[in-house]
């Protein structure tokens, strides 16, 4: 049996990972800091690179599911390069994927393989097709709420404190910072959400991802106002997990291509994006090597087929 890492195994999105990858005959090895939460896991902590070699001791590769990513995502990989093992996290911190993307890296290395980043990327790959660039890209996000995890508060201070609490857009080919309020719109969503006020500029890891091998000059996100509420009200996750609805849209001159995915819950819907991503690595689906997003190193059509059913693709 394949054995791969968790790291982070106790946490909301990392439990998730360790279900999906026992669904699919992986051995998980339940990893992270805190012993208390691990009993017969491997502890180690990112300030202590033998812990971490220790953990990865016969493992095929490692999932990082532990944020904020600023503080694991460099000496998980570093462990990783070590043991000569391929790493995927699930980081929707911009500036953690931004520091992961500068690495240079040996084996297969792929950030912000989760629900934001991941996902996004895929949908826009696939959207692209054959055409060689773009001129705009748009995802908007339609989340019927949000309450988020512990983790993603934690990294959100972590990210807001890194760029000074101002807000972050990618345009004119590249990452721009602003103060002024975000843009208040409507985005027609299909159905079941409809037409939703959203947030403009809402900002995730797509503009990370998508433009490292797309070319296209600008990628905008958008957020349905009541997840972006949900957000800022900085309550934990509690109650039935939100339904959502990721609307991208690619534009070339006068052309628009336009394709949806639909699902129920964020987090869970990660670990099938995460595992896949392992899975297809291990069996030597890919089409390069390095520090890669999911977009380019994978077969975009094909692997957003296979999340099905955890998530529909119109």
């Amino acid at each position: 049996m394949t054995s791969v890492l968790v790291y982070g195994a106790y946490g909301h999105t990392g439990r998730f990972v360790v279900a999906e990858l026992r669904e699919r005959g992986f051995e998980p090895i339940l990893s992270g800091r805190d012993a208390a939460r691990l009993p017969g896991g491997r502890v180690a902590t990112v300030d202590n690179p033998a812990s971490l070699d220790r953990a990865l001791e016969g493992v095929a590769a490692v999932i990082n599911a532990a944020g904020p990513f600023a503080e694991t995502a460099a000496p998980l990989i570093e462990a990783a390069q070590r043991a000569g093992v391929p790493y995927v996290d699930v980081a929707a911190e911009l500036e953690a994927n931004l520091d992961t993307f500068a690495r240079v890296a040996d084996g297969v290395v792929v950030p912000a393989m989760a629900f934001f980043g991941g996902l996004g990327d895929l949908l826009a790959t696939a959207a692209m097709g054959d055409w060689t660039s773009a001129d705009e890209i748009h995802v908007a996000y339609g989340l019927s709420g949000w309450h988020p995890t512990a983790g993603t508060l934690a990294a959100g201070r972590v990210s807001r404190a890194r760029r000074g609490d101002r807000r972050i857009r990618f345009a004119d080919g590249r990452l721009q910072y602003a103060d002024d309020p975000l843009p208040k719109l409507s985005w027609p969503f299909p159905a079941p959400l409809g037409p939703q006020p959203v947030l403009g500029e809402f900002t995730m890891a797509d503009v990370v991802t998508i433009p490292r091998h797309l070319a296209v000059p600008s990628v905008t996100t958008y957020m349905t106002a009541v997840a972006a509420a949900g957000l800022s009200a900085a309550q934990e996750r509690a109650g039935a997990p939100e339904t959502f609805v990721v609307d991208v849209v690619v534009r070339s001159g006068g052309e628009e291509r336009r394709i949806t995915a639909r699902g129920q819950d964020i987090y869970a819907v990660t670990a099938p994006l995460a595992v896949e991503a392992v899975e297809r690595i291990l069996t030597g689906r890919t089409k390069t090597k390095g520090v890669v997003p999911a977009g380019e190193l994978f077969d975009a059509p094909d692997f957003l087929k296979a999340l099905a059913p955890h998530v529909t693709i119109d």
